[in-house]
């Protein structure tokens, strides 16, 4: 058997009983951020849990790939795998990122001006329809499949191995390593990353516009303008002869002002 590195974990550490335990660790409290997340939007604009569902579900698709693949490329050489996973980690934080908001930006606008409303993200009808969420899920993971592709490149970049020995170099044992790498670290920054991201696919509440699965999009403006119509619209159920009567009345009173009077001096 080929020697294990002096410090860090060992190959195969990340997918051994207690890395596996960490992951199932990290997932149930990163995603807790998102039900908190919800409970803290306010009581008027918070999602029914149908919606939530839909939103979070797509993050959770990516995370996943995400996750499966750093833990795949972490053990492709014979490095510490530990290292790597961090440094993928970091960079899906930081460079990735801003990929998934350009990625979210770019595809929206698409769907938008083609009229796709069934990839809209955020928006899946009234009633909500489970294919305009399978179609969002579908946009979401290519966006991921295109991150995770870019981050790749960029690992490719020599000068990696000595940043991997300034980060977790001065860890002696390899269990403290993995759950610095497989849980600490990442339940802080997914931690934000879901709330970002679940912000950037929601639904708009700031815009309170309707968009139906059809493509008709009706604004409040244009809900105050019609009611407003009907509101200024003349009654048209009363009787037409009591108008009538009104108009000549109001006539015949303006005339009688408007007529001289004369007064006869004897």
């Amino acid at each position: 058997a080929a020697p294990g590195p002096a410090h860090g974990c060992g190959s195969g550490a990340l997918l051994g009983r207690f890395g596996v335990l960490l992951q199932a660790l990290l997932a149930l409290c990163a995603f807790s951020t998102l039900m908190l997340k919800r409970f803290k939007e306010p009581k008027a604009e918070r999602r029914p849990w149908r919606i939530w569902f839909y939103d979070t579900s797509k993050q959770a698709i990516g995370a996943l790939f995400i996750h499966f693949a750093n833990v795949f490329l972490s053990d492709l050489t014979e490095e510490d795998p530990c290292s790597l996973y961090l440094i993928n980690f970091i960079l899906d934080a930081t460079l990735g990122m801003l990929l998934i908001w350009l990625g979210v930006k770019v595809v929206s606008w698409i769907v938008q001006h083609k009229k796709y409303t069934y990839l809209v993200f955020g928006e899946y009808g009234d009633p909500p329809q489970a294919a305009a969420w399978i179609g969002q899920c579908i946009l979401y993971l290519l966006i991921m499949v295109f991150e995770k592709t870019v981050i790749s490149l960029v690992l490719l970049i020599p000068g990696w191995t000595k940043l991997q020995q300034i980060l977790l170099g001065y860890i002696p044992n390899p269990q403290l390593e993995l759950v610095l790498v497989m849980f600490v670290v990442p339940f802080i920054v997914n931690a934000i990353m879901f709330w970002v991201v679940d912000s950037l696919i929601m639904r708009k509440y700031k815009q309170k516009d309707t968009l139906d699965i059809n493509g008709s999009t009706e604004t409040p403006r244009a809900r105050r303008t019609e009611e407003s119509q009907v509101l200024l619209s003349p009654d048209m159920d009363f009787d037409q002869s009591e108008s009538d009567q009104d108009i000549s009345g109001l006539r015949g009173a303006n005339q009688k002002m408007k007529q001289p009077s004369y007064q006869v001096v004897i």
